[in-house]
């Protein structure tokens, strides 16, 4: 696939893979994407996972069409993009490798045994020709590494963008959904915490000219950026980017699960809408990208031990590990005769900023009463 007459394609898409980075479950599999320019000079832009390393140095040798490779650029040396470079290098001795000087120290981390190929330490805001095309590094720490660089090339106008405005799924699989969606669960559960990182990457961006992004995961954006960058913008400054209500809830018996449908009905009459999450049966990172898109939240749990339920421990450590923050908050707590649940709450989300607290909170004396559904009815009047 070209990008441009002389950038090319040279990703994999993986099927095999259940879970990424051993916890985000993607069911479209995933792309692990590889480009190739080809100037007086060729320039390979990262390596792919590490049981692609056939399939990747073929589609490198095609897309090089006999010529040697005189540049492997490391972006990223989390393992799912670097993990074929010592076989590239035996493939291509003559090769310069250019990264920075952390991604020297983690590649030797990695790889121990990688062969001495000649190294090109670069600086933010060093360029390397080409011929015709410049490349101008810029540093992006902590998006999501430490190493992180992302490269734009002038002639094309191409922003190569390591993992930024990457998405879950493999790249010959339609997503009915469109970009926005799981671009959204892998923004949030990869890249989440680093939002002021994110932000000084998105002020570099805006002074350049860019007609096209090609990210390490996900299909290359092309066309009008402005969705993918108003996107990148709200998901960096914790603004939702939907209007309603997501519910995640915990329940032992039943009951707390009863309250929070209850409460959705409601919403629904009203005309808000809503999605709801059982923590532990429904995909955790999916409820977690619900709470940060939503900007109402609704948390409704069992207490436990004398604390919460588990699952929902799990999830709010997930959000105030992300800066969950910018949200209007509302807790059920349910209690057979030392209701906590709501104090253990709000004392896990007292780290966050920039939250109101519903002034109708409910709590449940072990099931459902006609006093416990009229404060239910109140709070769905509140966040309606």
């Amino acid at each position: 696939m070209y990008i441009s007459k002389d950038i090319l394609y040279a990703g994999v898409n993986d099927h095999s893979l259940d879970l990424f980075e051993g916890q985000y479950i993607v069911p479209n599999g995933m792309a692990y994407n590889s480009y190739v320019i080809a100037d007086e000079k060729t320039a390979v832009m990262d390596s792919v996972g590490g049981q692609f390393g056939e399939e990747w140095l073929a589609k490198v040798a095609d897309a090089l069409k006999g010529r040697k490779a005189d540049y492997l650029i490391v972006q990223h040396v989390e393992p799912d993009h670097s993990a074929n470079i010592e076989a590239f290098l035996k493939a291509y001795p003559e090769a310069v490798i250019v990264g920075n000087a952390k991604t020297f120290t983690m590649l030797e981390q990695f790889y121990p045994e990688m062969p001495s190929n000649t190294r090109q330490v670069v600086k933010s805001g060093d360029t390397l020709s080409l011929g015709r095309h410049t490349l101008t590094f810029v540093f992006a720490p902590m998006v999501h590494w430490p190493e992180v660089m992302v490269t734009y090339d002038s002639a094309d106008k191409v922003l190569f963008s390591a993992d930024a405005f990457g998405k879950f799924g493999a790249n010959d699989v339609e997503d009915p959904e469109g970009w926005a969606c799981e671009a959204a669960r892998y923004y949030i559960g990869i890249v989440g915490k680093y939002g002021v990182q994110v932000q000084n990457l998105l002020k570099k961006a805006s002074e350049l000219d860019i007609a096209a992004i090609c990210p390490l995961h996900g299909p290359v954006l092309s066309g009008d950026l402005s969705e993918y960058f108003d996107l990148y913008q709200k998901w960096s400054t914790y603004a939702p980017d939907k209007t309603g209500v997501a519910i995640a809830y915990t329940s032992v018996y039943g009951h707390t699960k009863e309250a929070a449908l209850f409460l959705e009905e409601q919403l629904h009459k009203a005309g808000v809408k809503t999605e709801i999450y059982d923590l532990a049966r429904d995909d955790e990172a999916e409820a977690v990208e619900a709470a940060f898109r939503f900007d109402r939240l609704v948390l409704a749990t069992t207490t436990y031990n004398a604390d919460i339920f588990p699952y929902m421990r799990s999830f709010l450590s997930h959000l105030t590990e992300r800066g969950f923050r910018n949200r209007r908050v509302a807790v059920i707590e349910n209690g057979s005769w030392a209701p906590t649940a709501k104090k253990v709450i709000l004392g896990i989300l007292e780290e966050c900023k920039d939250l109101e607290i519903a002034g109708n909170c409910v709590t449940i004396k072990s099931a459902l009463n006609e006093e416990s559904r009229a404060a239910l009815l109140r709070l769905a009047e509140e966040f309606s």
